[in-house]
């Protein structure tokens, strides 16, 4: 007769394996499947995740996950059978507050407000956008009184993403960040130094895009015996096992930074979720502990890894074989230089590291607001452009290149923005400790490679999962709290000598 824990993980391989059968239809509604496939298959998400509710949270799970506790009782804390039920417990318990119907609708909404936002961007066109968003406020605003709060109504949201973190912990991390920052813009600002980015801004034919991004992809670690590259209108990643874990980026003909960061930012998730342990293996503890963590491995792999000089001096030869005409006369610094450039800009995903910031606060402080009922759906435009003056000192010309950019407002996940700002700082301090360990780490990166970092990366943070909190893995690894100094650290140091301040 199977152990209480055997039957339990039975069950729990049953729930994973419906579930990235889900993911799939996900990762095929965004990548492969014709416009007019969309009602069939929101049709089809829509049963799957009413029917993956319902298992999640029946009494019999519920009796499953104590019965095992107890079987349990004393083992391990950083074990993988302890670590597996205090998840389950605490993911139970958070699902069983949102009813079946509602799980329903959550899927119906985003799967119809999705193609309406991609054609809403297409034209600039918010009115269209406009009931869709409205809906989605609304629901998460259901949404946080179910789960309910303590302190403030964007806590019961924000936590789903970054465990345990509250508002007002953010709030003041991003004070921080800004009073830290302004001074630095302001010093760059006044120096008057140009950097001159037109190298990136020429045309660059696609075919020849997509073979570079594969190239520098597989350079940095990710595995694409592993993974795939696809095209998508905004980039993401996706994983159905730590053997199939794939990567999106956008195309400009005349832009490279899009593909070319999208491809390493992507890649960065991906190769979180590849360095997952064997042992995880078909558990929800096969995942990145937080979206905060796993934004850390992006931006890390983006910014620390793909926008160092050492990196380009070692890559930039491949990137001239294939854009000859757009390349061959610059430099390896010029490249870098131009890729580093501080301006304000208006989308999210292409600004700078030192504006990146300010666009996640912006999202941040809007969420709130309409969350809270100070800011309706209608006046979004106008409160997202008189943020982008105050914060950047640039106002969008149309809501394409303002409200309308990203796709996280089409469906209800108010919470989720924070953890990208976040992901910066955990990044920073990730790679501080990790270069105080091993030193070798810099000289490699301007040999082009990572090795060391991604075997520190996966036996520091990827092989674990999502066994600790984000709390307990920061403390774990670095020996501090997660903090912004070392990220100001890292990029006064760098923007100081890139602008010679």
């Amino acid at each position: 007769m199977p152990s209480k824990y055997q039957s339990l993980l039975t069950k729990v391989y049953e729930i994973h394996d419906l579930g990235k059968a889900l993911a799939v239809l996900y990762w095929d509604k965004q990548v492969n499947m014709p416009p007019k496939g969309n009602a069939a298959r929101t049709q089809q998400i829509t049963t799957l995740s009413r029917l993956l509710h319902q298992m999640s949270t029946s009494d019999e799970m519920g009796e499953m996950i104590e019965a095992a506790a107890v079987e349990l009782n004393g083992a391990d804390y950083a074990g993988d059978e302890a670590s597996l039920i205090r998840h389950l417990r605490r993911s139970y318990a958070n699902a069983r507050k949102l009813p079946p119907q509602f799980v329903a609708r959550m899927s119906q909404l985003a799967g119809e407000a999705h193609p309406v936002w991609v054609k809403a961007r297409e034209d600039n066109d918010f009115a269209s956008f406009q009931p869709y968003l409205e809906q989605v406020i609304e629901m998460c605003q259901e949404m946080a009184e179910l789960y309910g709060y303590e302190d403030e109504k964007y806590d019961a949201l924000l936590d789903k993403y970054e465990t345990d973190m509250k508002t007002a912990e953010v709030r003041a991390t991003f004070d921080a960040v800004k009073a830290a920052l302004v001074p630095l813009r302001q010093a760059i600002d006044e120096r008057g130094t140009a950097v001159d980015d037109s190298i990136v801004h020429q045309p660059f034919p696609i075919e020849k895009q997509k073979e570079f991004a594969r190239y520098i992809a597989d350079a940095i670690g990710y595995d694409f015996s592993r993974g795939h590259l696809g095209t998508v209108v905004h980039p993401f990643a996706a994983s159905f096992s730590r053997d199939d874990a794939r990567i999106t980026t956008r195309w400009y003909p005349d832009f490279l930074n899009p593909s070319l960061f999208g491809a390493l930012h992507e890649s960065g998730h991906a190769m979180y979720e590849q360095g997952t342990h064997p042992d995880l293996a078909r558990t929800p503890l096969a995942r990145g502990t937080s979206l905060g963590i796993h934004e850390s491995q992006s931006r890390m792999m983006e910014n620390v890894v793909g926008r160092s000089r050492g990196f380009w001096q070692a890559h930039f030869p491949k990137l001239q074989e294939c854009f000859p005409e757009q390349l061959g006369q610059h430099t390896a610094e010029a490249f870098f230089r131009a890729i580093n450039k501080v301006q304000p800009s208006f989308i999210r995903v292409e600004a700078d590291e030192l504006t990146y910031n300010f666009h996640i606060i912006l999202r941040f402080e809007l969420e709130q607001a309409m969350l809270n009922g100070d800011l309706a759906a209608k006046d979004l435009p106008t409160a997202w452009n008189d943020k982008m003056n105050e914060f950047l000192g640039v106002v969008p010309s149309n809501d394409s290149e303002g409200c309308l950019q990203d796709v996280h407002w089409t469906r209800p996940g108010f919470g989720y923005f924070p953890t990208y700002a976040l992901g910066n700082l955990y990044a920073a301090q990730l790679w501080e400790t990790a270069v105080v360990q091993h030193p070798e780490i810099e000289e490699e990166l301007n040999q082009g490679k990572t090795n060391t970092l991604l075997a520190w990366l996966r036996e520091n943070v990827h092989q674990h999962g999502r066994k600790f909190t984000p709390r307990e893995l920061i403390q774990q690894v670095t020996g501090k709290p997660l903090s912004h100094e070392p990220f100001m650290r890292y990029a006064t140091a760098k923007f100081t000598d890139i602008y010679g301040l």
